[in-house]
């Protein structure tokens, strides 16, 4: 099918991004996502949103789920997320979201949600197969339309969401009018962030390094980190070492080197080489643990900001809801 979309306007760009509170926010979180998030905040208008409403497929305690919205709102502003240039604000907080997904599930061929292969990860992995697993991809197109977002920054788990996104739109625009921009995705680095056992790093494996754990969590984790058996005096290779790859994330390229020249000389343990990597994960995230402990001491601003991002974000999304009530004869 020819698609009708509108075409999307060359400025202002307006990106869009979420997070899910599923728990803390781990290495990998924060190469794949969060860094690139916060880099892209004078890009364009970004609205980044806390995914509460997906994390309910998997998160089924509500003091849990509160704890986590709070604990990725610290951490991202921690870490330099600016309330001044970002809607940052809860998923849950802006219910179009919800109304929107309905309308463009009405659009949404079954055989679309058939083929997504999350779903069918997700069950394998032992999470219960509800309609709202099953559409997933459904909520997530609304997200990313509700706002008429041109840019999508993903990880490669999650283009295909962004081509059913794109399905949806152009199915909507053909039946009921030019209404929505098709957005594009942005990949994230395709470097592998390697958890503790050697695994992708993923909550779901429990083989996670904390973003802003310290002392002896921090020490244990890293010292946790699976090696090869080759003694201290032996050579080692840096390229399959998973101490090695999660040092040469933090390191200087004059680091790296250094460090893989002793690994193939021999003569150094793998213990070592993690207590070089502890230092350079815990000197790497001090400022951000430091402020992150006195935002937590307000924690009346940090809902501030999430009121005024959602705000922003509910002004946005109810101009888009209004135009697609219209279109559909809801109005």
């Amino acid at each position: 099918m020819t698609s009708p979309a509108v075409k999307n306007p060359q400025s202002p760009k307006r990106i869009l991004s979420g997070v899910q509170p599923s728990g803390k926010l781990h290495l990998g979180n924060y190469f794949g996502a969060v860094k690139q998030h916060i880099a892209a905040q004078d890009e364009g208008e970004c609205y980044y949103f806390i995914a509460d409403y997906h994390a309910l497929t998997t998160v089924h305690d509500a003091a849990v789920l509160r704890q986590n919205v709070l604990d990725v709102a610290l951490d991202y502003f921690a870490l330099g997320l600016d309330p001044q240039k970002t809607a940052f604000f809860r998923q849950s907080d802006v219910p179009e979201v919800c109304e929107l997904s309905w309308i463009l599930s009405t659009v949404a061929p079954m055989g679309l949600l058939e083929k997504a292969v999350s779903y069918k990860e997700k069950v394998e992995k032992g999470i219960d197969s509800s309609v709202g697993l099953f559409t997933y991809p459904v909520l997530m197109a609304a997200d990313i339309l509700a706002y008429r977002s041109h840019l999508v920054p993903v990880g490669k788990d999650q283009v295909q969401h962004l081509e059913i996104t794109r399905d949806l739109a152009v199915k909507f625009n053909h039946r009921f009018g030019d209404t929505f921009p098709l957005p594009d995705y942005r990949l994230t680095p395709a470097s592998k962030v390697p958890g503790t056992d050697g695994q992708k790093m993923s909550k779901s494996y429990g083989n996670t390094i904390d973003i802003f754990a310290e002392g002896k969590p921090l020490k244990k984790s890293v010292m946790g980190v699976v090696t090869d058996s080759r003694t201290v005096e032996e050579a080692k290779d840096p390229a399959t070492c998973n101490v090695f790859a999660l040092h040469g994330l933090f390191a200087t390229p004059e680091q790296s080197e250094a460090l893989a020249a002793k690994y193939r000389a021999g003569g150094m343990g793998y213990g070592a080489a993690k207590t070089e990597l502890l230092g350079l994960i815990d000197e790497h995230f001090a400022q951000a643990r430091e402020k992150r402990r006195e935002l937590a001491k307000d924690l009346a601003q940090i809902e501030e900001w999430l009121r005024k991002g959602a705000e922003k974000a509910r002004a946005t999304a109810g101009a888009t809801l209004d135009l697609v009530r219209s279109k559909c004869g809801l109005r």
